[in-house]
């Protein structure tokens, strides 16, 4: 990697042609990215990567008045001081507010350049030139400010709310949800019936804890598999995964700790106010997230839950 102060005026423009383009590609990226979901935002970068182009094609011109035809390859990585940005083309879906978020940053960096580049060339119109688009870059998030407020309407913003809620139930919620439901519901049985069973809180803990931890890897894996999200838009499968483990484990630990108290008694009664609080959550996700009404709600997971419990006592009483 070369040192930016040991560029020369001919690698600046070659350097700044390069960064322009590639800042031209990744709005496109966004747009292209945030389309399907946010169409207006995704237009609002669309914009800006024509302000890109713009910028590119007067830095040729310059160039090409200067040192003629043939522009070097000088990119990023080969010149230290910039910092590498993640492939868009690897992270999908694209959150909006992480898109808007890599594009200040972007406006932001790419100004520095043509600013240090500004001060250290000697050639009035080169200089010019790269104070010009210094400027420019400075209120650019101006600009993208102008063609937010142009193109987002208050209508449209909802709209994208919506549809960003949609995404966040499709491909958090729901595999949560599902797996919360069933660490808290389908764990019940064996740890209940453990504890009645053995009449000790050790052997009740393991259960729950072996309960827990197995059907946690089960949902992962079957959530995972269940689809890769291409046509369903429920997200990346791994991250599905992940959260449908990850949740079908934590509601089947809740109500499996309490059989770390070493009086049975004292623990089946705090296993069971923890059971009440795992399905007043799962109630309520229901109704916010997925709009079912909250006594529907509260009947349908209390009925089930009711049901496991009672065959856990019956079989551990036995």
């Amino acid at each position: 990697m070369k040192n930016f102060d040991e560029l020369s005026e001919r690698e600046i423009l070659a350097l700044a042609i390069t960064l322009e383009e590639e800042d031209e590609r990744v709005y496109a990226d966004f747009a292209d990215g945030l389309r399907e979901e946010y169409p207006a935002s995704a237009s609002v970068f669309s914009a800006m990567r024509q302000e890109e182009s713009g910028h590119r094609r007067r830095l040729i011109e310059l160039y090409k008045e200067k040192f003629g035809e043939h522009i070097p390859l000088i990119r990023r990585q080969d010149v230290k001081g910039f910092v590498q940005r993640p492939a868009v083309w690897l992270v999908r879906p694209l959150g909006l507010d992480a898109v808007r978020k890599n594009a200040s940053a972007m406006e932001v960096e790419t100004r520095r350049f043509y600013e240090r580049a500004a001060a250290r060339t000697s050639d009035a119109s080169i200089r010019q030139l790269l104070d010009d688009l210094a400027q420019e870059e400075r209120t650019h998030e101006d600009r993208a400010q102008e063609l937010t407020e142009e193109k987002l309407k208050p209508e449209v913003v909802q709209d994208e709310e919506r549809a960003r809620r949609r995404l966040f139930v499709l491909q958090i919620v729901q595999p949560g949800l599902e797996g919360l439901m069933d660490g808290s519901v389908s764990t019940l049985a064996p740890v209940f019936a453990a504890a009645l069973a053995t009449h000790k809180s050790w052997d009740a803990f393991l259960v729950g804890l072996a309960a827990s931890i197995g059907a946690g890897i089960s949902m992962g894996f079957a959530e995972a598999l269940s689809d890769d999200g291409s046509l369903t838009g429920r997200g990346h499968p791994l991250m599905r995964g992940v959260v449908c483990g990850g949740m079908t484990t934590l509601g089947g630990i809740g109500h499996t700790l309490p059989f770390l108290i070493p009086g049975l008694r004292t623990a089946l009664t705090v296993a069971v106010f923890v059971v009440l609080v795992e399905l007043g959550v799962i109630t309520w996700i229901r109704h916010r997230y997925m709009d079912t009404p909250t006594w529907s709600a509260a009947f349908q997971v209390i009925l089930g839950g009711a049901l496991v419990f009672a065959t856990g006592i019956l079989i551990g009483s036995s």
